[in-house]
C-alpha cells in the first residue's frame, strides 16, 4: 500500500487512522468513517479503488467538488471521472462506455443520479468493487443538512449485497452516526473515529458588531495574499459587505443563491483559483469548495447550530498550516434566528432547531475554552488544561506560521504553480498544494532525487513538473542567499 501512497499521492506515511481504514476497505468490511475536515478521507477510498480490480463509485452530493477532485486524480495518472447535469448526452455516453471498458477506477455521481431507474441498471452492467458515500451526515434528519434523496442509497446494499460501503462525515453527533449505518443497512461494519479537533485552527469571539467592518479592514490588510470566505446570513448583507470591500480596494466577490449561476460559477472559479482573495457568501457557498489555502473564515453572524459552524469553519485550514475562525455575535443573532424557527411548522423540528441556537449561544457567551466546548458537543473529551488555540486560553495571538522556509522563494514558486494553472486550466493547489511549496523552499531541492523526497511529490507530478521547479530553485538560490 506505501508503494501506491508514494507513487500517485506523492507521501511516504498515511495520516492517524488512514491505514486502518484503508485495511479494512481491502478486507470488504463496510466502514464508518468521522473525521474532520483535511484529515485526508478521501484517500480512504481513492487508495482502495487503485488497488481494486473493478470501479468505485464515489456518491456526493457536491457537483462543483466532482471536477476537481477528478482533475486532481487525473493529474497524479489515475483515470476518474463524474457524471452529473453539467455534462451532455454524448459526453456522458463517451463516459459510459469507458466504464464498460473498464477504462476508469473512480466514477463520481449525486445521488439524485444514480437512484434515476435507467443509471441504476446500467451500473448493474458493471464490475464495481466499492461504493463510497461522501458527507454521509445528510442522510439524516438529526444532521445540520438532512437531504432526503440520500434516504434512498438504501437501496444499495439491497441490490449489491456483495459491495463493501465507506461513507464518510466530518460532522456526526452519536444520533446521526447511528442513522447512517441503519439507513444504510451497513453490516460486517468497522467504525474508524478520528478527533474531531483541527489543531490548525484558532477559534475567536468577537461580541458587538458596531465596529466589525473596521475590524474586518483591518484583520484583511494585517493578511495580505490569504485566501478567506466572510459568511452573511442574508444575501443583501452580501452583496453590502462585498461592495464595500471592493470600494476599500480589497480583492473580494459576492456569492449567493440570488445570483445568475453563471455569475455564481465565474465567482467561485476566481476564489478557487487564486484571482480574487475573499468571497463573501450565504452558507450556500463552501460545501463543495476543496481549497486547501483558506486562511480564515470569518462569520458576520452567528450561524443557526455548532455542526454548521464546525462545518464552516473547517474549511479553513485544511492543509494543516494555523488559520483563524473569527465569529461576530451580538443578541440581535438570537432574534433573528427565533424568528426563522417559529416559522417551522413541524413540533420536533422546531424543538431540535431551538436546542441547536441555544448550544450556539452558549458556545458564544462561555469563556471557557472553545474547542473543550466544541468537542464536548460531539461526544469527545478534551482534557488539556489549555489549548492556545482560543481566544480564551490565548487572549494575545501566537505567531500566525512558526515553519522556517524562504518567503521569497515560496512566492517565486506560487508565481510558477499559477501560470501552471492557468494554463491547464486547472486551480493551483492541484498542481502542488501550500504546504508542498513551503517545504520547497525549506529544502531547496535542486536535483530530480531531491525534489522526489519532498512530501507530496508522486511519480506523475515528478515528471510533469519536476523540471520546472527545480529550474526555479536554482535560479533563484544562484540570485538570492537562501536563509538557512
Amino acid at each position: 500500500m506505501k508503494e501506491i501512497l508514494r507513487k500517485y499521492f506523492g507521501y511516504n506515511d498515511f495520516h492517524p487512522l488512514q491505514e486502518g481504514i484503508i485495511k479494512d476497505v481491502l478486507n470488504h468490511h463496510d466502514v464508518l468513517v468521522l473525521m474532520p475536515t483535511g484529515g485526508g478521507k478521501s484517500l480512504c477510498y481513492q487508495l482502495p479503488a487503485v488497488v481494486k480490480d473493478g470501479i468505485t463509485v464515489v456518491i456526493s452530493p457536491l457537483i462543483s467538488l466532482m471536477k476537481d477532485q477528478v482533475d486532481d486524480l487525473q493529474s497524479i495518472g489515475i483515470p476518474a471521472a463524474f457524471i452529473n447535469s453539467t455534462l451532455d448526452y454524448k459526453r456522458i455516453t463517451e463516459i459510459k462506455s469507458q466504464l464498460i471498458k473498464k477504462h476508469i477506477k473512480l466514477l463520481y455521481v449525486a445521488p439524485e443520479r444514480i437512484m434515476m431507474p435507467d443509471f441504476f441498471d446500467f451500473l448493474q452492467q458493471l464490475k464495481i468493487s466499492l461504493v463510497a458515500i461522501d458527507e454521509a451526515h445528510c442522510i439524516s434528519e438529526w444532521g445540520h443538512d438532512f437531504r432526503p434523496e440520500y434516504r434512498k442509497l438504501n437501496l444499495l446494499k439491497i441490490n449489491f449485497p456483495a459491495v463493501p460501503l465507506i461513507a464518510l462525515t466530518s460532522t456526526a453527533v452519536p444520533q446521526v452516526q447511528s442513522d447512517i449505518i441503519e439507513h444504510l443497512n451497513m453490516t460486517n461494519l468497522k467504525i474508524h473515529k478520528a478527533s474531531m479537533d483541527r489543531k490548525n485552527l484558532f477559534y475567536q469571539i468577537r461580541t458587538g458588531k458596531k465596529e466589525m467592518h473596521r475590524h474586518l479592514w483591518q484583520y484583511i490588510k494585517n493578511h495580505p495574499g490569504d485566501s478567506g470566505i466572510i459568511y452573511c446570513q442574508s444575501r443583501k448583507s452580501v452583496d453590502d459587505l462585498a461592495d464595500k470591500l471592493q470600494k476599500d480596494g480589497i480583492s473580494a466577490l459576492p456569492y449567493h443563491a440570488g445570483l445568475a449561476s453563471d455569475i455564481r460559477s465565474k465567482n467561485q472559479e476566481k476564489f478557487i483559483k487564486d484571482d480574487v482573495e475573499i468571497i463573501v457568501a450565504t452558507i450556500a457557498f463552501g460545501m463543495g469548495i476543496d481549497k486547501p489555502n483558506v486562511r480564515y473564515v470569518i462569520h458576520c453572524d452567528m450561524p443557526k447550530s455548532i455542526e454548521g459552524y464546525y462545518q464552516e469553519t473547517g474549511r479553513a485550514g485544511r492543509d494543516g498550516l494555523k488559520s483563524d475562525c473569527i465569529l461576530f455575535f451580538s443578541y440581535a443573532d438570537k432574534i433573528k434566528h427565533e424568528y426563522f424557527i417559529k416559522q417551522i411548522e413541524d413540533e420536533q423540528y422546531r424543538k431540535i432547531a431551538y436546542e441547536k441556537m441555544w448550544a450556539m449561544i452558549n458556545f458564544c457567551k462561555n469563556k471557557s475554552c472553545r474547542r473543550k466546548i466544541l468537542l464536548n458537543y460531539f461526544g469527545e473529551k478534551y482534557s488539556a488544561h489549555n489549548c492556545n488555540m482560543c481566544d480564551v486560553c490565548s487572549p494575545t495571538r501566537i505567531s500566525f506560521d512558526s515553519t522556517k522556509f524562504n518567503q521569497g522563494l515560496f512566492e517565486v514558486l506560487r508565481k510558477l504553480r499559477k501560470e501552471i494553472a492557468d494554463e491547464k486550466k486547472v486551480p493551483p493547489y492541484i498542481v502542488f498544494s501550500d504546504v508542498v511549496l513551503k517545504e520547497m523552499a525549506a529544502q531547496y531541492p535542486q536535483n530530480i532525487d531531491g525534489f522526489r523526497k519532498i512530501n507530496g511529490v508522486g511519480e506523475v507530478k515528478l515528471a510533469k513538473y519536476g523540471k520546472l521547479f527545480i529550474e526555479k530553485i536554482i535560479g533563484y538560490c544562484n540570485t538570492s542567499t537562501p536563509l538557512f
